[in-house]
């Protein structure tokens, strides 16, 4: 029994955003049975108790319909928890709060396309160069910050870090898709992003100002709590 009061549910445990190597990435619980708490409060509780920067909840897996939360906050948009889901559930649409994010599979990347007005506002905060950006020490709480450098500007490739700033245990994000979609419409161009101890993002422009966002993903665990 949980905390929250749920036996039983099943947590597929995913990392998203893994680097070349398939190391890395950003872990993301998904609840595929998202009946099973079907709300608010139960949710939350849930997220919180896993610790998770982000926590998806199924509640239609033929529609991709699914609720994404932090361990502090329900979440209308977020990059890495829906490209995990589509991944997780093969689907081409996935349907949130926001509208609907369309989904492909491509190799050995999974891709969704958004629009990055959806995505919850971050500080994008340049420095210098890849070494500055890896020296950063996790500032105090009150500012979502996108931390980034060029690597390679003609190239495409880009260093970041992101520090959430939230105060929910969550210090630093390994790999941020949101955020790499704001970046992404504030270039005006692809990147190839290495985020965190080392997980890849790939972005690229789209049509009516979409940004095309993708990644690898793979199977953690899965179990009950």
């Amino acid at each position: 029994m949980t905390e929250n009061g749920a036996p039983g549910v099943l947590i597929d445990v995913l990392r998203v955003f893994c680097g070349p190597d398939g190391r890395h990435g950003n872990a993301l619980g998904v609840v595929r049975e998202g009946s099973l708490l079907p709300d608010e409060a139960a949710r939350q509780a849930l997220a919180k108790e896993l610790g998770f920067s982000e926590t998806v909840f199924v509640d239609d897996p033929e529609r991709g319909a699914v609720d994404i939360y932090t361990p502090g906050l329900r979440l209308p948009f977020a990059g890495h928890p829906l490209v995990g889901a589509a991944w997780l559930l093969d689907v081409d649409v996935l349907e949130l709060p926001v509208g609907e994010v369309f989904a492909r599979q491509d190799g050995e990347f999974t891709w969704i396309t958004a629009h990055p007005g959806w995505a919850p506002p971050r500080t994008l905060r340049r420095y210098a160069s890849a070494a500055e950006v890896d020296a950063l020490k996790v500032p105090e709480p009150g500012e979502w910050v996108y931390a980034w450098a060029w690597e390679d500007e003609a190239a495409g490739r880009v260093r970041a870090r992101a520090f959430p700033g939230r105060g929910d245990g969550i210090t630093e994000d390994e790999a941020t898709g949101a955020a790499a979609l704001l970046l992404t419409a504030e270039l005006g161009r692809a990147l190839n992003i290495t985020q965190g101890a080392g997980s890849q993002l790939l972005t690229a422009p789209g049509p009516d100002e979409t940004v095309e966002l993708g990644g690898r993903v793979r199977l953690e665990s899965s179990g009950t709590v």
